[in-house]
C-alpha cells in the first residue's frame, strides 16, 4: 500500500477527512484534495499531499488524479436536508466532479475508482410511509430519486458503470445512508440530522433553555450509520471485485423523535418539542436493507445508534463550550 498512490477526493470534508486518517495509519501514500481553503478543513494531516483544487475543473481533476492506483471520489456540493431542497442546482453541479474525476482516472491509469453515492438515489414512492419497507438495491429503479441531489447521483452511478464497462476502469458504488460521526459541520445549514439534533440539545443544556424545534412531525423515520462503520464498509467494497451499487448503512430504524429521546438521554435532560410543519423534512421513511451486502461481504455495519450519538455529541459539546 505505502508504494501506491491514493486520492481521496472531498479530504477536506467529514467522511473524506476521515478517510484520509484511516489510510494513513494503514501506512498509505495519500494525497487529499478539497476545494475549500485549508484553514476549513474539518481534518488535515500533514502526512499526506494536501492540495485545494477546484475539482468540478477538468484541468484540477487531471492534476489531482496524476500518478494516482486509487480514487476516491467523496466530492460533492452538498448538505442535509435545508440544503438538498433549498440548492438542487448547486447539487446537480456536483454532475462535474465526478465525470471530470472519471476521464482524468482513464488518461491517469488509474485502477481503482470509488463513488459516494446515496440513498437519495432510491425511488421517492417507496419512501412515502414511515413504517418504511427497507430500501433493496433494486429499488433504485424505475427512477424517481431526489430531486436534484439524487439525481445527479444516479446519473453518476451509471457514468461510473460505463466507465468501467467502456474502458475497464474497475469502478465501485457505495449507496450510503446518513453518515454521521465526530469531525463534521453541526451548524451553519449543511449539518445532518444526527448533528442538528446534538447541537439544539447542546444549546438548550448551555443556555438553560430546555426546548427543542424538530422539522417536520418527528415521525419521519431513517437509519443513521457511523463513520467508523462507513469507512469499513467503503474500503471493503473498494478493494473486492463486486461491481454493482450496494448499500453501505445501518438498519437501526428510529424516528426523529426517538432520535431526540436518544440525544436528551445522552445530555441527561428532557426537553419542550416544538414542531416546524413547513421546514424540509425529505421522505417520510427511508432505510437500508443490508441482505445483499451481508451476502457478498458477510458483514454489516452495526454500531449501535446510541453509542454512536454519544461520540458524536462528546465532540460537537466540547466544540461548542469551546467557543463560548
Amino acid at each position: 500500500m505505502a508504494s501506491e498512490l491514493i486520492v481521496v477526493c472531498g479530504a477536506g470534508g467529514f467522511i473524506g477527512g476521515h478517510l484520509t486518517g484511516e489510510l494513513l495509519r494503514q501506512g498509505a501514500r495519500v494525497r487529499a484534495v478539497d476545494v475549500k481553503p485549508f484553514d476549513e478543513w474539518f481534518q488535515r494531516f500533514p502526512a499526506a499531499e494536501n492540495l485545494q483544487l477546484n475539482l468540478q475543473d477538468k484541468a484540477a481533476c487531471g492534476q489531482a488524479a496524476r500518478g494516482a492506483q486509487t480514487i476516491y471520489n467523496l466530492a460533492a456540493d452538498m448538505g442535509g436536508m435545508g440544503f438538498i431542497e433549498h440548492n438542487k442546482a448547486l447539487c446537480m453541479l456536483s454532475v462535474l466532479i465526478n465525470t471530470h474525476l472519471l476521464m482524468a482516472a482513464r488518461d491517469a491509469g488509474a485502477q481503482r475508482f470509488f463513488f459516494a453515492s446515496s440513498a437519495c438515489v432510491y425511488n421517492a414512492d417507496k419512501q412515502r410511509d414511515e413504517n418504511v419497507t427497507a430500501l433493496k438495491e433494486a429499488d433504485a429503479y424505475p427512477a424517481m430519486p431526489e430531486d436534484g441531489y439524487g439525481w445527479e447521483k444516479l446519473f453518476s452511478e451509471r457514468m461510473c458503470r460505463h466507465y468501467r464497462e467502456d474502458y475497464g476502469l474497475a469502478t465501485r458504488i457505495a449507496r450510503y445512508h446518513n453518515v454521521y460521526g465526530p469531525h463534521g459541520t453541526f451548524d451553519g445549514g449543511r449539518e445532518k440530522a444526527p448533528a442538528a439534533i446534538c447541537r439544539k440539545v447542546i444549546t438548550a443544556k448551555l443556555t438553560g433553555r430546555h426546548e427543542i424545534e424538530i422539522w417536520g412531525d418527528g415521525r419521519q423515520t431513517r437509519s443513521f450509520m457511523f463513520i467508523d462503520d462507513c469507512l469499513k464498509g467503503t474500503q471493503m467494497l473498494t478493494a473486492s471485485e463486486f461491481v454493482e451499487p450496494i448499500n453501505i448503512g445501518s438498519s437501526e430504524l428510529v424516528s426523529i423523535n426517538q432520535l431526540v429521546d436518544i440525544a436528551e438521554s445522552i445530555a441527561g435532560i428532557k426537553l419542550q418539542r416544538s414542531y416546524n410543519l413547513s421546514a424540509p423534512k425529505g421522505v417520510n421513511g427511508r432505510n437500508s436493507d443490508n441482505t445483499l451486502i451481508r451476502q457478498v461481504f458477510g458483514w454489516e455495519p452495526d454500531t449501535r445508534l446510541r453509542d454512536g450519538l454519544e461520540e458524536t455529541y462528546r465532540w460537537i459539546h466540547d466544540q461548542m463550550a469551546r467557543a463560548r
